[in-house]
């Protein structure tokens, strides 16, 4: 089955995941953290793709973006991937991939769940045990967003710029959103949009997406044949 082509549509955030190959470790020691993180700043910064949140995990790693050109997140990720796992080649004495594959995206319906993907990236450490509280781990965005913590990977995005009209009442509000317990239910509609490549919304969205791109944007419902060729049908979900 043919690959379905990258998403990019202007000002569309997209969930990226990128994991180790058979989900083993990216990351040795803390310097290979310090330097994935630096190196991915200066890869998105050189292509105008904006990273609004992120964590950095043992075997994968998490990115909410926004790419500025439909090459800005590819060339961004391959730029990343080929100073970086030559980094770890290096200082491993190992060769071959490093990675599970290419990255993966979905597009994120931001109104509706930008922040709520934010907090789901965010608390990834909690979730495995890690830590505690999510700012007590020191590789995600969590502490920039709620606390102010200088971050050169950070991009803003104007939903969160919009918690608040001073920076105080923004980390405020942002920090609020981690009280209540996790929607289970969005976590797994979450991975499954992200782990299949399609869109996280509601029908309306991936409805005007799949219009936008000529392409489906969720998968056929169980049992539903594809349409034949040149016939894209009442429903390009």
């Amino acid at each position: 089955m043919a690959r379905l082509g990258r998403y990019f549509l202007p000002d569309q955030p997209l969930h990226v995941i990128q994991r180790g190959n058979n989900r083993q470790a990216i990351f040795f020691c803390e310097d290979d953290y310090g330097r994935l993180h630096a190196w991915l700043a200066e890869a998105a910064a050189a292509r105008d793709c904006a990273v609004h949140a992120y964590v950095l995990m043992t075997n994968h790693l998490h990115l909410l973006v926004t790419p500025g050109n439909e090459n800005s997140l590819p060339r961004t990720m391959q730029a990343l991937g080929r100073r970086y796992v030559r980094h770890v080649n290096t200082a491993r004495r190992r060769t071959g991939t490093l990675w599970e594959g290419r990255y993966r995206a979905a597009p994120i319906d931001s109104e509706a769940y930008f922040l709520a993907c934010c907090r789901y990236i965010e608390l990834n450490p909690v979730r495995a045990g890690m830590v505690v509280h999510p700012g007590d781990y020191v590789w995600s965005s969590f502490r920039a967003h709620a606390f102010g913590a200088a971050d050169a990977l950070v991009c803003d995005h104007a939903l969160y710029r919009g918690l608040g009209r001073s920076a105080a009442e923004r980390r405020g509000a942002y920090r609020a959103l981690f009280e209540p317990p996790v929607d289970a239910a969005f976590l797994d509609c979450l991975r499954a949009a992200t782990n299949g490549g399609w869109a996280l919304g509601d029908e309306h969205f991936k409805r005007n997406l799949a219009t936008a791109l000529g392409r489906r944007a969720a998968p056929l419902p169980r049992g539903r044949r594809p349409k034949p060729a040149g016939d894209p049908g009442p429903n390009l979900l």
